[in-house]
């Protein structure tokens, strides 16, 4: 938690100015009792109606001044702790964008939401608390015994015998509390996972009719939730009656002395008073105490928490820059000039007759990579070396859990490999930027992710100043332009979250939308057509080769019909490459990909 102390600095005025108007406040709050005292010996005990009078002036003006500076210090603890949460949330996200998938995953997202959340709201309360009451109730404590003290040192000392037995009760109630609060937050992350699978995946679960046992799961992920709360709730509730019973028999003792010591002439009426009214105020600071150590139990465990990201560097660190050629200009690979004039879909690609142009680096470039999601687990890529042209359009097919996302994500540096290197443009993509490197590509996911807005709003996410013309453009190429124009308000109809309002097939077709009004040099459709029917992806495919001359495209997909024309085939088998060439080449030489076709096309499929 000190490790966050660092977002206070831009309030030290408030941490400041706060505690010192609540020390004011706490002064007038101890001079009270005195007031009292001299109100009772010489005021009532004389029958100076006057002398009543004006202490009890005196009185009213204290506690209005005690007033004024409570709300002072109220203002500046809520401008410092606001200032301070926000601040906190602002430099968590931002870090947590900053993050790549790997740690994204090892945290989980649902762990990462409560940390924005919960845990900085707890934070910021532990720091309104800290400029309100820290300095004011230990100051109430030990002030009144001091001015107990002075009014009789005897009947003080059971004070101070109290004092060691308040902070051995205090002692056991946060070594008990603490590990239970962190257990705590843990198991709150875990509800939060498993509320957030049951309603985003809510469709499925009444498809399966699984109601009754998710909701069996989620009353028994709640109800270990509840017992660590109430397990945690006994020990924390032991506090104030703890404390209370200390106390309460602090005052017995001090009233039976005292009673003793009024009879034997050594203490007035209005001492025992002003003592009784110090004892007090020390039971309702204690009580603040009591209530303060939750508070701040609380958030040392969110702190830990929190600090746990902000700690986690980011294994993808952004690169210096680099000065690696663009595409533009340069003349594309792997494309006949017959081949780009063709508009037959069934027209095979020849790229071996294309003359290379040495000056150009391959557009993308993989050598000798592998890489693991884990690092005592078995590779999702082993040894893959590879080279796509400029221009070049690839298919990547394969089995389920054969690489073919994981390689394409680290084009994007969305993970890094754990051996060899990816080269865009022919420099490794660590040396660049990583705005730098992501504007080159544009990416679309397996799962169409759309966001909260209008329909032009989500095509321009990728490139803000994008016009209209260019926001049409990439609907037409993306085959969404027919059913954009039956939307309510076509490119202005407001987007569900995620896009609910839409079907998959429309979800998918929006997201491809997106990632070409971009205009990126490298284009990576990762299985993004696998909800379009056969017509449509065939349509989609035709609209690319006619708008995407020049930029180097990527198709991975499950179908060998979305891969079958481009101009070579990557075929993948757990991890490594099984086959790459040309549909032709890889149907009389690769063992893998002949399987695949026997299971999708029939015989002259095949081979037309």
């Amino acid at each position: 938690m000190f490790k966050l102390v660092g977002f206070l600095k831009p309030f030290r005025k408030e941490c400041i100015a706060g505690p010192f108007f609540k020390l004011l406040e706490a002064v007038l709050e101890l001079l009270l009792p005195t007031v009292v005292a001299l109100i009772v010996n010489n005021g009532i005990a004389r029958g100076d109606e006057a002398y009543v009078l004006q202490m009890g002036a005196l009185m009213i003006g204290m506690a209005i001044l005690g007033y004024g500076c409570s709300l002072v210090c109220q203002h500046y603890a809520a401008r410092a702790s606001q200032g301070f949460g926000t601040d906190l949330r602002n430099a968590l996200f931002k870090h947590i964008s900053s993050l790549s998938y790997a740690e994204v995953d090892r945290f989980s997202t649902s762990s990462l939401i409560n940390r924005l959340t919960s845990d900085v709201n707890q934070l910021q309360l532990a720091v309104a608390m800290l400029i309100r009451l820290v300095i004011r109730a230990p100051f109430i404590c030990i002030g009144a015994i001091i001015m107990a003290m002075i009014l009789d040192l005897r009947l003080s000392l059971i004070l101070l015998v109290s004092a060691p037995i308040i902070g051995v009760i205090l002692y056991f109630i946060i070594s008990r509390t603490a590990p239970l609060y962190r257990r705590y937050q843990g198991k709150l992350d875990r509800m939060g996972g498993v509320l957030s699978e049951n309603l985003t995946g809510a469709r499925v679960i009444r498809a399966f009719a699984k109601g009754r046992e998710e909701q069996k799961r989620f009353k028994e992920t709640s109800g270990d939730l509840a017992g660590t709360a109430i397990h945690v709730g006994r020990i924390a509730a032991l506090l104030n009656p703890a404390t209370s019973l200390v106390v309460n028999g602090a005052i017995i003792l001090i009233l039976w002395a005292g009673g003793l010591h009024i009879d034997s002439g050594s203490l007035s009426q209005g001492e025992i008073i002003a003592f009784i009214n110090y004892v007090t105020q020390i039971l309702l600071a204690l009580i603040v105490v009591s209530n303060l150590v939750i508070i701040f139990t609380k958030a040392a465990s969110s702190g830990a928490r929190v600090s746990e990201v902000l700690a986690t560097p980011a294994s993808i660190a952004d690169g210096k820059g680099t000065a690696a050629p663009s595409a533009q200009g340069v003349p594309a690979l792997g494309r006949s000039a017959e081949s780009s004039a063709s508009a037959s879909p069934h027209a095979p690609r020849l790229t071996s007759a294309l003359p290379e142009v040495p000056s150009a680096p391959p557009a993308i470039a993989f050598e000798s990579v592998s890489f693991g999601y884990s690092a005592t687990g078995e590779l999702a890529l082993d040894g893959i070396s590879l080279s796509i042209a400029r221009g070049e359009t690839l298919g990547i097919i394969g089995g389920t859990g054969s690489g073919k996302s994981t390689l394409v994500n680290l084009i994007p540096r969305f993970y890094d490999p754990v051996q060899g290197t990816v080269r865009v443009n022919g420099a490794d993509v660590r040396a660049y930027r990583l705005e730098e490197l992501r504007s080159l590509i544009g990416v679309v996911p397996q799962k169409a992710m759309l966001f909260t807005g209008t329909v032009a709003e989500n095509i321009r996410w990728g490139k803000p100043e994008a016009t209209a013309e260019e926001v049409e453009e990439a609907a037409r190429t993306a085959q969404a332009a027919e059913f954009i124009a039956k939307l309510p308000q076509g490119y202005e109809t407001v987007l569900a979250r995620g896009g609910l309002n839409l079907s998959g097939g429309q979800k998918q077709r929006l997201t491809i939308a997106r990632a070409l009004a971009a205009k990126p040099e490298i284009l990576i459709l990762d299985d993004s057509a696998s909800a379009l029917d056969y017509a449509t992806d065939a349509a989609l495919r035709k609209a690319l080769r006619e708008t995407a001359v020049g930029k180097t495209l990527l198709i991975v997909s499950q179908r060998v019909s979305s891969v079958r024309h481009a101009d070579r085939i990557l075929v993948l088998d757990d991890g490594k490459i099984a086959g790459l060439g040309t549909h032709g080449e890889l149907l009389a030489s690769c063992q893998v990909y002949q399987e695949v076709c026997q299971s999708q096309l029939s015989g002259e499929e095949a081979v037309s």
